[in-house]
């Protein structure tokens, strides 16, 4: 084992912490000592921001970067869509873990598809790209955007279904505590056979009966009812509904790596139409250039088809010059000697798109990817992106 720890910074949210420790875990077991470094970000600071609303790419990473500038750590792990792609000069990607499903999901309170959200439903998204593609898919739906991070989010689609349950059984609890109470003075005048408490007292048990009915459908009560929940659900319950959402699109990794994948019902959308950002279900691990450490990173943690995947999206990304300014989708797979790569540019609104596959030679990648991009730019990704550029 090495005698110095490899000292690695890292976001402190849930999400950032769980990619590090995984990052963590693998170089342990390369016999390596490693200490997690937490640092905040311009992202965490605005964490109620919309990603777009940021001003510019590199919100969560320019502040873990400038740590391993300074000296103070050994490298940075990073989601790699938010990673720029004009990297400092004295940086290196060092490493690039085997990338996760890079898809996105739909995420309702009932399982329901895309193609079966009723006309009208709100769908939250905080990704000019994610809201674009579902514009452009089911122009009748409304897009809303909706902030915070991945529990967040999802609290806040489950958060008015439970309230509105929640007010059920309350409502139902009390009429069964006012029907039993009712019974209890009808027991105690049981000896008066006076005919008005008599029809009194009858219509009572008929109010009785139907609070019983009406309870008869909770086999719990409001507490017990709670107490089953899940910590998810019992969380979005202390949340209050201030918005009402029918469905998200998030990035199916991140309900992963937070383990809500299994506590939500979900979609998951096709990656050739609902093409997923640059990088997206991958790490990225920066370290100097100049440092012995970024060797050790490249050799214990180094995915070879994920390094090539990425970076194709990446220089695709760069010839267009989108960054988070523009609604775009860059997805490339590695299928034998050829890189299966599609692109999707959008107008914000979604009603206009300039896209394409294409097969780049596994040898010659970036060059092709290169060439893509430009093609792109000439049939009239250049026009979308100048014009979400100025509706920023």
């Amino acid at each position: 084992m090495n005698d110095d720890p490899i000292r690695l910074a890292t976001r402190g949210s849930d999400l950032a912490l769980r990619q590090a420790g995984e990052v963590k875990s693998t170089l342990e077991d390369h016999r390596h000592d490693v200490e997690l470094v937490e640092v905040e970000t311009k992202g965490d600071r605005v964490s109620d921001a919309l990603i777009s609303d940021l001003g510019k790419t590199g919100a969560f990473v320019r502040a873990l970067d400038e740590e391993v500038l300074d000296g103070n750590v050994d490298a940075a792990v990073h989601s790699m869509k938010d990673v720029p792609t004009d990297v400092p000069d004295d940086l290196v990607v060092a490493a690039v873990p085997h990338r996760e499903n890079p898809a996105d999901v739909l995420v309702t309170n009932d399982g329901t598809d895309l193609e079966d959200l009723d006309s009208g439903s709100v769908v939250g998204t905080a990704s000019l790209r994610r809201g674009a593609q579902v514009k452009a898919h089911r122009p009748d739906l409304t897009v809303e955007p909706i902030r915070g991070n991945v529990d967040t989010r999802v609290e806040k689609l489950l958060a008015p279904g439970l309230h509105a349950e929640h007010e059920r059984r309350t409502e139902a609890e009390k009429e069964k505590q006012s029907a039993d109470a009712r019974e209890q003075r009808r027991g105690d005048y049981s000896d008066d056979v006076e005919a008005g408490v008599e029809n009194l007292d009858n219509e009572s048990a008929g109010e009785s009966d139907g609070g019983s009915r009406q309870n008869a459908e909770f086999d719990q009560t409001v507490e017990e009812w709670f107490a089953s929940l899940s910590p998810l659900q019992q969380s979005a319950l202390e949340r209050d509904p201030d918005e009402d959402y029918d469905a998200l699109v998030l990035a199916r990794v991140g309900l992963e790596r937070t383990g809500l994948i299994h506590h939500v019902e979900t979609e998951e959308l096709p990656t050739n139409t609902h093409v997923p950002s640059a990088g997206q279900g991958a790490l990225c691990i920066t370290a100097r250039r100049d440092s012995d450490v970024a060797t050790d990173l490249r050799d214990a943690l180094d995915h070879v088809r994920s390094r090539v995947e990425t970076t194709t999206e990446r220089v695709v990304l760069e010839e267009l010059g989108g960054g988070c300014i523009a609604p775009i989708g860059i997805h490339a797979l590695v299928q034998g000697e050829m890189v299966r790569t599609d692109v999707q540019v959008f107008s914000r609104d979604g009603t206009e798109q300039v896209g394409e596959t294409r097969e780049l030679d596994a040898e010659n990648y970036a060059n092709e990817a290169r060439a893509l991009a430009n093609d792109l730019r000439e049939r009239g990704a250049a026009e979308l992106i100048a014009a979400a550029r100025r509706e920023e």
